[in-house]
């Protein structure tokens, strides 16, 4: 069968067809006038929309959700940039593992990853402390950053850099000027990537929320153990819109195939 031959191009339909169906229902179902999670309807109603604004606690796990995945992408990306350059340009001891180390969280199940952060954060006196639950969150996203920073690195033409130190530049200058520049589609998209997860992150954040910090993915998850009404599917449109709007803003200023790339 030909790559680009009419049964590829099925099957690919097909795939983006089954990939996509399940967050289109979710929309549709989001905007039913109806009691109950139901579609077809009789129509096209805002009414569950309001009722997500109206709820104080999903929109303050909003804000929770938002300014976690900030500051844990953030964080995740700062950390993954020296990490990437370290572990691409520079053969050293150890370097094999310590890759590893940073790609680790991706082989453990979140569950157990939580029971331990748990564990831990009890044994500091720090459980439920919003400091605490970036630190977690980047556990488990810094490698979504690490891996786009590495593929902008990888093939990487130094001869711009070498031109920029001969003539006396710093080595933080030319970080700054001709390093962080060159490779910004692939720090962008880390910093997307792992924005993306952050906000999404239900498993372990179940173990180390408080009252005070509970994330919106597990307000939903809390809110559906007691009651399931369209309600649910108006917070999951929002949390899809903000993704999706992520992403539109990125293409715009970086362009995502660049961002696949990894390089301008």
């Amino acid at each position: 069968m030909s790559r680009n031959g009419p049964l590829a191009l099925v099957f690919h339909a097909l795939v983006v067809i089954f990939m996509l169906a399940p967050l289109v229902i979710v929309c549709l179902v989001a905007f039913t006038p109806e009691n109950t999670l139901s579609l077809p309807t009789a129509g096209a109603s805002l009414r569950w929309f309001e009722a997500v604004f109206d709820h104080a606690d999903f929109l303050q796990s909003f804000w929770n959700s938002l300014g976690l995945a900030t500051l844990s992408a953030t964080l995740s990306t700062a950390i993954a940039v020296p990490a990437g350059i370290a572990t691409t340009r520079y053969a050293f001891r150890g370097r094999d593992a310590l890759n590893a180390l940073f790609l680790s969280p991706l082989l453990i199940p979140h569950l157990v990853l939580g029971v331990a952060l748990l564990q831990l954060f009890s044994q500091l006196g720090a459980a439920g402390s919003f400091f605490w639950l970036v630190l977690a969150h980047s556990v488990i996203i810094t490698p979504y950053a690490l891996r786009l920073v590495i593929a902008a690195l990888v093939g990487f033409d130094r001869s711009t850099e070498q031109a920029a130190a001969s003539l006396g530049a710093s080595a933080f200058t030319v970080f700054r000027r001709i390093t962080l520049p060159m490779i910004l589609p692939g720090v962008a998209g880390g910093w997307l990537l792992a924005f993306i997860n952050s906000f999404d992150e239900l498993t372990m954040s179940i173990f180390v929320t408080s009252p005070a910090t509970v994330t919106l993915p597990v307000r939903m998850y809390m809110y559906a153990t007691e009651s399931i009404d369209p309600m649910m599917a108006a917070v999951s449109a929002l949390m899809v819109a903000v993704t999706a709007v992520a992403m539109v803003v990125l293409d715009r200023i970086y362009g995502l195939d660049r961002i696949l790339v990894g390089r301008q």
